[in-house]
């Protein structure tokens, strides 16, 4: 039999790979006192090491551990010569102790990014789209959204049934009623169209139309938000802001109406706190004031206010924030799309 001669990089990487001796539950041990960032460095220079952190299983008791220690995540993006996307994480127990990750972004892009799903969130930027882990630095680029329309929401989400990831897009189809007798064009009507889309996260996935039964308009500059394998969203059904809901694992909708609360009807934004669905509005001073879903069924409302110190965060007038409740930091190794 042919002996295979080692190459002389093959035999360095075996020497400096600090867990090549060691028994998996020892590197296992290891690994999940490390943070996420740490992790990431690990997959790509430990071959011992790698196997067991693209494992489910091990993503998963991290995962664990983290929705233990819930963290506020703080999205700015830098504008300026060098744009630079910077991601802060915070304890919520302790908010003075924080990490940050900084994100060399693409020349005149900004992206506007959903709240954190697992530990990982989505950004888009007209019809670009990325996923990535704050907690590592890590992006990958998404297929293009199919569409010409100009009104775009996206909302990310974990299909738990499936164990994957997806994304929910919708565009909004503008309509223009009958000319006035003067000869002057009356104003647009904006109607959701039938451009709801969805792509599930992995190599060679493309964008699948699906069809919904409830004909509604999201509103516009409101993000949609996970919870529990469904996401949600604020939408105009039947002329009142209602709350929608889309199933990752069935893909299909369904709608919510809201109390007949004046503030709730026309200011805020959906974010998960506390496992529960919320609206939340930010006040001039860096209070959060937030309207807890405490019972569907009864439409059972209370008040919190929280205040967030941002660090070294917000000081130029060309930053551009925003704040995400409960984020858990993830070790997941992000695969390549497209």
């Amino acid at each position: 039999m042919k002996r295979v001669k080692r190459s002389k990089n093959q035999d360095e990487r075996i020497v400096n790979d600090p867990f090549t001796n060691l028994a998996n539950d020892m590197i296992i041990e290891i690994l999940m006192k490390l943070p996420p960032r740490s992790i990431a460095r690990l997959h790509f220079a430990s071959k011992e090491s790698s196997s067991i952190i693209l494992d489910k299983k091990f993503i998963q008791w991290y995962m664990t551990r983290s929705l233990t220690q819930p963290r506020y995540l703080i999205s700015l993006h830098r504008g300026g010569y060098m744009q630079m996307q910077l991601f802060q994480s915070l304890s919520q127990d302790h908010p003075y102790n924080h990490n940050m990750v900084s994100y060399e972004m693409e020349p005149d892009v900004l992206y506007e990014f959903t709240p954190p799903v697992r530990g990982l969130i989505c950004g888009r930027d007209f019809t670009k789209m990325i996923v990535g882990n704050p907690s590592t630095g890590q992006f990958v680029s998404l297929p293009r959204v199919k569409t010409r329309r100009q009104d775009i929401l996206s909302v990310f989400g974990y299909d738990p049934v499936n164990d994957v990831y997806k994304v929910l897009c919708m565009t909004v189809v503008l309509k223009r009623s009958h000319m006035s007798r003067n000869g002057n064009a009356v104003s647009w009507e904006d109607i959701v169209s039938e451009e709801h889309q969805v792509i599930t996260l992995g190599a060679k996935e493309k964008w699948r139309m699906i069809e919904c039964e409830y004909p509604h308009r999201h509103n516009s500059g409101c993000k949609g938000i996970y919870k529990d394998g469904f996401m949600y969203y604020l939408a105009t059904y039947q002329k009142k802001r209602s709350l929608m809901s889309f199933d990752l694992s069935s893909e299909e909708f369904n709608v919510t109406k809201l109390p007949e609360d004046q503030m709730l009807q026309q200011y805020g934004e959906l974010v998960n706190h506390a496992g529960k669905v919320t609206i939340a509005y930010q006040a001039y001073n860096r209070n959060v004031d937030l309207w807890v879903l405490e019972d569907a069924n009864k439409e059972v409302w209370s008040k919190k206010v929280r205040e967030i110190a941002i660090h070294g965060m917000g000081g130029d007038s060309r930053d551009n924030i925003q704040i995400f409740f409960d984020h858990a930091e993830s070790c997941m190794v992000l695969p390549k799309v497209c």
